[in-house]
């Protein structure tokens, strides 16, 4: 069905197949901007539509007790949010598996949330998950896909593709199955393309803004197996093809990300809240890309607490997003 030129700026008004065709567009788009300017584009998508989709979304999620069996579920996940941030910037962890197990433990407790209603044993199991991490010996991979990629690659492109297609099972419609297919082949075409020679140089700005994020970057270069010449850091992710590669892919994952979000406003209905609530969330918006404009490291660790929270929260739904693909993959009846 075509999309009119009314609802295309009316996003409530969109139906599934119109939505899905729109969503390859954003893509697209997406990737265009992504491959001409990288570092750019996600400085932008996380100030701008970032903070945007984290209020939206918890007040979304709120309304649907954050798919959990227990009222009151999210406040665990919320003081280990907390204890993230305590550990990042105010007394910083003694032990790189420190932050990697609260997030671990985050996961593990969202999975007795989603699946444990009884308290005695959501206790048991939560014991013997601390219990268990307290007794496991971890390294830096573990640091690597813990503690970097899982809240920031895996939680905005992985999580993001199931959402998309738990979707789609249960729609079952032709349009979402191109865009899942569509968002998969994109993302490999930064990795199989020869980008032609870019004139391209990151600024001082960019790249002190974009400073603590450059881990994901070279973990992503290395994960990949992308070669370069120079050992330097910030050499590869800020100067080389491959770093030009890796940041292209993280752009391009995060800005669709907070795209798809706002993009399934008629599906998911998150703007239906009271006005106040709505006027609160629009103040905070503005108060928030205020200070990135102020100073892009003062937003990154004011907003660092809120980037996170979101994570934690929506990991149920990530759970059940993965729940619902293998019950229709393999035909499970509830």
């Amino acid at each position: 069905m075509t999309i009119t030129f009314y609802n295309l700026f009316n996003l409530t008004a969109l139906n599934n197949n119109q939505i899905h065709y729109l969503n390859i567009g954003l893509m697209i788009l997406s990737a265009i901007l992504a491959f001409i300017l990288p570092f750019e584009l996600f400085l932008f998508s996380y100030a701008v539509l970032g903070p945007l989709h984290y209020l939206t979304e918890i007040g979304w999620l709120h309304k649907k007790n954050y798919f959990t069996k227990g009222k009151y579920d999210f406040l665990f996940l919320s003081i280990l949010c907390a204890l993230v941030f305590y550990f990042s910037f105010i007394k910083p962890a003694k032990t790189d598996s420190q932050i990697p197990n609260i997030i671990f433990f985050a996961v593990l407790l969202s999975l007795i949330f989603v699946f444990i209603k009884d308290n005695l044993y959501r206790v048991v199991l939560a014991l013997l998950a601390i219990i268990g991490l307290t007794m496991a010996k971890t390294g830096s991979t573990y640091f690597i896909w813990v503690g970097v990629f899982l809240p920031t690659i895996i939680h905005v492109f992985i999580f993001t593709w199931a959402f998309m297609f738990y979707g789609v099972l249960k729609n079952k419609s032709l349009a979402g199955y191109l865009s899942v297919i569509a968002l998969s082949i994109i993302a490999l075409s930064f990795f199989i393309i020869k980008a032609p020679g870019l004139q391209y140089e990151v600024s001082a700005y960019v790249g002190k803004s974009y400073d603590l994020f450059y881990l994901l970057n070279k973990f992503l270069i290395e994960f990949f197996g992308l070669t370069s010449n120079t050992t330097d850091d910030g050499t590869l992710v800020y100067k080389t093809n491959a770093g030009f590669i890796v940041m292209r892919f993280i752009a391009f994952a995060y800005t669709y990300h907070y795209l798809n979000w706002f993009s399934k406003t008629s599906i998911i209905q998150w703007h239906k809240v009271p006005k106040k609530t709505l006027f609160t969330t629009i103040s905070l918006w503005i108060f928030s890309v205020a200070l990135y404009v102020v100073d892009y490291n003062i937003g990154l660790k004011a907003l660092y607490f809120l980037s996170f929270l979101h994570v934690f929260l929506e990991f149920p739904l990530n759970i059940t997003s993965f729940q619902g693909i293998i019950n229709s993959v393999f035909s499970v009846k509830k």
